[in-house]
């Protein structure tokens, strides 16, 4: 910490600025300056530093980003192998499947009357405009019949990726435009997309007909914790990209937790982490709660490297990440965790086992 408490800093000499700089001009912009413009120039640079050094890295999806038409953004970085796995709000997956089907969603207005456009069954995220009849309803009929198609492969212990994984093969086969989905892509090259508060979404509600028809599909949430837990153990070099807070950033941040604390197989937590949110630490949730505040935790693996929170819009910042580190790196090869998960759980399994067989006849 002693570096920060010092007289020798950067000099600020104020930065030219020109109508034809590129995106890494930008950013070198933003680095010469201060307060969030810094910050996301501190938290890109992190990101370039754990793709290159090969690091597993997990997007982290909470608010509204799929609605306004992100998803290719996060395609983008998915076919480049720079996002390994993906943690959800199932409200992100859903919405993105619009755009698969070709369902109508609209640019709208923030000031209206929300009675006036109820009835006209029109529903509103801010200023996107969705149909309740054309978009959401029809999209409940697909997500449904999805799902029931293949409900046998769900019922042996499945996770919510072996869920997103039917939706996105589903919509790879049956949608006409599959390159506008995030969830399409995310099939196609394994990466697998978590939903830990599945039953907090649309995709949640519309396994509920399934249940009072006899036909339950009951994803095991316990089993995104192992999986999960089991990509950090696996993994020497990990990071993540968090867009937002709620549950997903916890989702992917007690992964170090599970492993140290509960199971006692691994220390340290996280290698590389950035978040960008609006949200507040000084309230005491975790979508504001500093990255190293996570240290005392054991999620992160230190509280001065590594790891920034950029203050503001995820919407504005990530499309300027996935520019610059479409710019800056070259693709990776994938890493394909999909396939790879049910067969770590049962190493991370086997390994948890025998230490604690070990610790028994220790104590004896």
């Amino acid at each position: 910490m002693n570096k920060f408490h010092n007289f020798s800093g950067r000099k600020i000499d104020p930065p030219s600025i020109s109508g034809n700089m590129d995106v890494r001009d930008l950013v070198e912009y933003f680095g010469a300056t201060g307060f969030n413009a810094r910050r996301l120039y501190e938290a890109l640079q992190i990101t370039k530093q754990m793709i290159n050094e090969g690091a597993c890295v997990c997007l982290t999806l909470a608010g509204a980003l799929a609605p306004i038409g992100l998803g290719r953004a996060i395609s983008a970085l998915i076919e480049r192998g720079f996002i390994d796995w993906i943690v959800s709000t199932g409200a992100n997956v859903y919405h993105d499947l619009h755009f698969a089907y070709d369902l109508p969603v609209r640019q709208g207005y923030f000031d209206v009357d929300d009675n006036i456009l109820y009835s006209k069954q029109i529903v509103r995220i801010y200023d996107v405009f969705i149909k309740e009849i054309g978009t959401l309803q029809k999209q409940d009929e697909i997500v449904k019949a999805a799902i029931e198609t293949d409900r046998q492969s769900l019922l042996d212990n499945s996770s919510t990726a072996d869920l997103c994984n039917i939706l996105g093969m589903s919509a790879k086969k049956n949608s006409a435009y599959p390159e506008r989905s995030f969830s399409v892509c995310a099939y196609e090259n394994d990466v697998p997309i978590y939903l830990p508060a599945v039953a907090d979404s649309s995709i949640g509600l519309n396994m509920l007909p399934l249940l009072l028809e006899n036909k339950p599909v009951s994803p095991n949430v316990i089993l995104d914790v192992a999986e999960s837990a089991a990509i950090l153990w696996k993994n020497k070099i990990s990071g993540g990209i968090e867009l937002g807070g709620g549950v997903p950033k916890n989702f992917f941040q007690q992964t170090g937790p599970a492993l140290f604390q509960i199971l006692k197989l691994k220390e340290g937590g996280q290698d590389y982490l950035v978040q960008f949110t609006d949200a507040r630490p000084d309230t005491g949730g975790l979508s504001g709660a500093t990255l190293q505040e996570g240290k005392s935790w054991g999620k992160i693996k230190s509280a001065h490297d590594g790891n920034v929170i950029v203050y503001g819009d995820s919407s504005v910042y990530f499309p300027i990440l996935v520019a610059f580190i479409m710019s800056e790196c070259k693709p990776r090869q994938r890493k394909r965790i999909y396939k790879k998960k049910n067969a770590w759980v049962k190493e991370m399994k086997l390994a948890y086992l025998q230490s604690k067989k070990h610790k028994r006849s220790r104590a004896h």
